[in-house]
């Protein structure tokens, strides 16, 4: 993808305008850097207009600035170290007030998410895990975090759940060695992304595993071995993944799961409330 984009600049340069060409060969040089600036922000860098910048999107056959700075973004996410996003963020970022910034941009990718989520696909995703034998639950490195709480409410819902210990890539396959067709893997990968997940993805489709992969984009590696795709915008502040969206992915996923096993879920947590009232598991002074 990277040397599409790439190309199909250089390609169409001779056809550009000046400001146009300023533009390209700005991406061309600097397209780390370019990939998170605003459309006013590289114009003022190349010393054009925004509307300029808008109109050199549109040339490239994208329907506006936002979708050349996914594609930009897409190019280049997973190729960043953790210098380059603190290099990155602290030029997006500049004076501005950090906490407005950052939570509004974890705003625009929920809204973004909520937008371009296939219906379809994730009442799919849904049915899949409802009707599952077993469940297995793969995320490492920040998406871990998600993988954990994923398992967390799966597991007050299901049975045979597995949360895929992915710490070496032998475990991994061990604990995933019973995979069959009747089984679900839950994979959660965003950038930069870890070759365990890809490995142990395939491993499950070469096993007949039905794959749910929840990702950042239908080019992600995943996304290949998918036989169910949620994707899910995501971002980097500084050195942080921002996985905002992911996580309402998955919180939405929880709720239509207990939707659909209301009957049991009730029956579950009667039971539990039971047991966190004798064992004293809660704090019930709200008082204090």
């Amino acid at each position: 993808m990277k040397g599409d984009l790439l190309s199909r600049i250089s390609g169409l340069m001779p056809s550009f305008s000046k400001g146009q060409r300023a533009i390209s060969r700005y991406i061309l040089e600097n397209y780390d850097k370019a990939a998170f600036m605003t459309a006013a922000r590289l114009g003022d860098q190349v010393g054009v207009s925004e509307s300029t910048v808008v109109r050199f999107a549109t040339a490239l056959g994208y329907d506006g600035y936002p979708e050349l700075q996914d594609g930009l973004q897409d190019m280049i996410r997973n190729k960043l170290t953790a210098v380059q996003r603190i290099e990155i963020t602290s030029d997006r970022l500049g004076d501005a007030d950090i906490l407005e910034r950052v939570l509004n941009s974890d705003i625009m990718k929920l809204r973004s998410t909520l937008e371009s989520t296939d219906r379809d696909e994730f009442a799919r995703a849904v049915n899949t895990i409802v009707r599952a034998r077993r469940i297995y639950i793969l995320g490492v490195r920040s998406a871990a975090s998600l993988a954990s709480f994923v398992a967390f409410y799966f597991r007050l819902i299901f049975e045979n759940v597995t949360l895929v210990q992915t710490t070496s890539g032998s475990e991994m396959f061990e604990q995933l060695l019973r995979v069959g067709e009747e089984d679900v893997v839950f994979a959660i990968s965003f950038p930069r992304y870890s070759k365990r997940i890809i490995t142990g993805v395939e491993f499950a489709r070469s096993q007949h595993a039905q794959v749910i992969a929840l990702t950042d984009s239908s080019m992600a590696p995943i996304a290949a071995s998918a036989s169910v795709l949620l994707t899910a915008k995501s971002d980097m502040a500084s050195f942080v993944d921002s996985l905002v969206a992911p996580l309402s992915i998955i919180n939405a996923l929880i709720v239509a799961i207990a939707k659909e096993k209301r009957a049991e879920i009730e029956n579950i947590f009667s039971r539990l409330e039971k047991v966190w009232d004798e064992y004293d598991v809660y704090d019930k002074d709200a008082t204090r």
